[in-house]
């Protein structure tokens, strides 16, 4: 499983600019929320873990925060700098998190957009604790689709040719359709376990977006999954996802997307 995991985290650093272009951002409010509920002061230092282009850096940056952001991709970095330029208290270095050398105690805020999944939990939870100062905060937080009644059975139909085309990654088995918003796992436990972090904090944004047939091919082309998948089997299953939206659902489709905002303060 770990060997899969490190496999999959590099497969975005080859559509980097792609994933900049596509991948959708997060709600202002979130960014407004973490502020507050961290107490991070004016100007305060802020570690980021796996920023990948920047999309949840730029934000911080606009606020005046000084942050470093520790990137595995060279390209997502290229990238993210790139998006960083003309905002000098922004860092951006190369390399894995759990092998980063960080000051200790250095930081007011850790942050994680999307990625905090990928790293090894009983690795992470320990060092992004100790480069955080005595009563510093972690925010973690995750887009992930949700069902939505917009989407009017487009997932439910695409589920056959997922199956048909490409079961590798969803099968008869993931049958049951997009999880309702209440139905996803809660890692406030995961948090608490690690014993370096006190009261947790939890916040939900419900949002939709609106994608026609290639602006949804462009969007699943960024997911490691489907970067998985031979080149063939990805031809076929765009295909024949292009042909459902086009034919079936008038060129365009609603994808709802649920974010999730952790924030724990430092024991």
């Amino acid at each position: 499983m770990a060997d899969d995991r490190n496999r999959l985290r590099t497969t975005f650093d080859e559509a980097a600019s792609l994933y900049d272009e596509v991948r959708p951002g997060y709600p202002e409010d979130l960014f407004d929320d973490i502020v507050s509920l961290s107490g991070i002061p004016a100007g305060g230092r802020i570690l980021e873990i796996g920023c990948g282009t920047g999309q949840a850096t730029v934000p911080f940056v606009r606020r005046g925060y000084h942050i470093l952001c520790i990137e595995l991709g060279e390209n997502m970095a290229a990238v993210a700098r790139r998006n960083l330029k003309g905002y000098p208290q922004a860092e951006v270095r190369t390399g894995a998190f759990e092998e980063s050398s960080l000051q200790e105690g250095a930081f007011d805020l850790a942050i994680s957009a999307t990625a905090f999944h990928w790293l090894d939990p009983a690795v992470a939870y320990p060092r992004a604790a100790t480069a955080l100062r005595e009563g510093g905060s972690l925010a973690l937080f995750w887009n992930v689709h949700v069902h939505s009644e917009a989407s009017e059975g487009f997932f439910e139909a695409a589920q056959r040719i997922y199956e048909r085309e490409a079961p590798e990654i969803v099968g008869p088995e993931d049958h049951k359709g997009l999880p309702r918003p209440h139905e996803f796992p809660d890692r406030t436990e995961e948090i608490q376990n690690t014993d370096h972090f006190g009261s947790i904090i939890t916040r939900h944004y419900r949002w939709d977006e609106t994608y026609d047939s290639w602006g949804n091919l462009r969007v699943l082309s960024t997911y490691s999954g489907h970067r998985s998948l031979s080149a063939d089997t990805r031809e076929r299953l765009f295909h024949g996802i292009a042909d459902l939206i086009d034919n079936r659902f008038d060129g365009r489709i609603v994808k709802g997307y649920l974010t999730t905002l952790y924030v724990a303060h430092r024991r």
